[in-house]
């Protein structure tokens, strides 16, 4: 046999190889397809270019957190016993939910509604690193830190120091970032922090091997919480663009939340587990819980790819079927599914007031692209689309009727319900959902509406694009 035709006799056996592994896949895909236009999407790819389409598939097709379940609830009885023994701590603080949506949320969230909390919004950058900077400075005990995006600029820097500075004098630091949010976070950063004795972590790689497989999931989560006593949440993390440095976006808007009382014990449980997917240790915390006189009402929504359901995408579809008056959602990317689209359509055409406060200006091009396929699936029922002109809009805040404020990291796409772990504070105190409803207000007179001609009048190459775009949503 001459080398042509043994060439030849290779190549085809390699492909039939591939094919045969590409059917294989296709039964796995069957399975575990969440949507019909997903599965048969992938199913055509498996037949007709395995050899791309199976690569991808394990890296971007997968819809669970393989793995983060078992060691949370199974493989670690002491994370359980914790967990459980936070629970009955919080029952003395325990509210009943008001109505059935409040009822629902919990349930999804896993975590009760409580009394004896403090709320406090913090508007941008300044107010947000001022206050945790401060909150550093007077933990005694430990400050645990988990950010999707770090970075080694001037406020990565001076929040590293101000880490330093307190491992320097006892205080333990647990620090944990997302390995592909921050993968342009210099070796040197973590090695001075490591050098301090603070123990770091990449929530992207775990222990286990095969855990590089998932690169498709991310931890959007930003925590902050010192001596269990206080604790931040939000959309903002470390880096100078946050606090309006970044010439291309200019002013920065957004909202993060500072918490104290019983709800902070829920926020800790939710970083232990997520530390105890990384790391071999676990950090030995304070669980008391202390009521603050301002008293209100909140409940800790952690949402992820490890949920059993979509719990975020059933929050914000039960939010609108919820609605009867308004229904306010702030978000930096509008890439709604079709259940959440159809709940918000709803809504607008029971006279709900809906609007979607989203950026004019783009830091994500894809997604921003996207949004503007959807003008014709909202406006017409009622729907307003409102662009944030005065900068860049990073916020994550809902507000249902006068019942209900959501602040958190989780956005209004396809990767926020079912890709990013997430981590939003509700809560059904009148006087907190009075401030985010000036808040929006406020932003709402920083933006214009848009109507249809916003995206019918641009040039057909943008709207080609846009379209484009939009077959991306489910991994954008």
């Amino acid at each position: 046999m001459n080398h042509p035709e043994w060439t030849t006799i290779v190549v085809a056996t390699g492909f039939a190889c591939l094919h045969a592994v590409g059917l294989l896949h296709v039964f796995h895909v069957l399975m575990r397809g969440r949507t019909a236009q997903g599965t048969i999407a992938w199913i055509v790819c498996m037949i007709v270019a395995p050899w791309v389409a199976i690569p991808f598939y394990w890296i971007a097709g997968r819809q669970k957190f393989a793995g983060y379940v078992r060691a949370r609830r199974a493989e670690d009885a002491g994370l359980r016993k914790l967990s459980d023994d936070m629970h009955r701590r919080l029952r003395q603080y325990e509210l009943q939910p008001v109505d059935a949506f409040g009822r629902a949320a919990a349930q999804l969230g896993g975590l009760p509604f409580t009394r004896g909390n403090a709320l406090h919004l913090l508007i941008d950058g300044d107010q947000t690193f001022e206050a945790i900077f401060q909150s550093i400075a007077a933990a005694e005990h430990y400050i645990l830190v988990n950010f999707f995006i770090v970075k080694s600029d001037r406020i990565g820097q001076r929040f590293k120091e101000a880490l330093i500075a307190k491992a320097r004098h006892g205080v333990k630091v647990y620090f944990l970032f997302d390995e592909f949010g921050s993968h342009k976070l210099a070796r040197t950063y973590l090695s001075e922090l490591e050098d301090a004795g603070i123990e770091c972590r990449s929530f992207g790689v775990n222990r286990r091997w095969w855990s590089r497989l998932q690169i498709n999931f991310r931890n959007h989560r930003k925590i902050v919480v010192t001596d269990g006593h206080e604790a931040f949440i939000g959309g903002l993390n470390v880096g100078d663009e946050y606090l309006g440095r970044d010439q291309r976006f200019g002013h920065w808007r957004d909202t993060h939340l500072r918490l104290r009382g019983p709800c902070v014990q829920a926020i800790q449980i939710v970083f232990l587990e997520d530390w105890n997917w990384v790391a071999p240790t676990r950090p030995d915390l304070l669980w008391d819980s202390h009521e603050e006189p301002a008293n209100q009402a909140a409940a800790i929504l952690p949402t992820g790819p490890a949920d059993p359901a979509d719990s975020w995408q059933l929050v914000v579809a039960e939010a609108a079927n919820s609605s009867r008056e308004r229904l306010w959602i702030a978000s930096p990317y509008f890439v709604p599914d079709q259940g959440v689209l159809t709940a918000l359509q709803a809504a607008a055409v029971r006279g709900v007031d809906v609007r979607i406060l989203i950026p004019e200006k783009a830091d994500h091009a894809m997604v921003w692209l996207a949004a503007h396929t959807f003008y014709d699936e909202t406006l017409p029922f009622g729907i307003k689309i409102l662009r944030y002109r005065a900068g860049f809009l990073h916020q994550k805040a809902m507000l249902v009727d006068d019942r209900y404020a959501f602040i958190g990291t989780a956005n209004l796409d396809n990767r926020s319900f079912r890709l990013n772990f997430e981590l939003t504070a509700v809560s059904t105190d009148a006087g907190f959902v009075r401030e985010v409803k000036t808040m929006l207000e406020k932003d709402f007179e920083e933006a214009f509406s848009v109507t249809a001609e916003h995206f019918t009048g641009r040039p057909l190459w943008f709207r080609i694009a846009a379209r484009a775009a939009r077959l991306a949503a489910p991994v954008l």
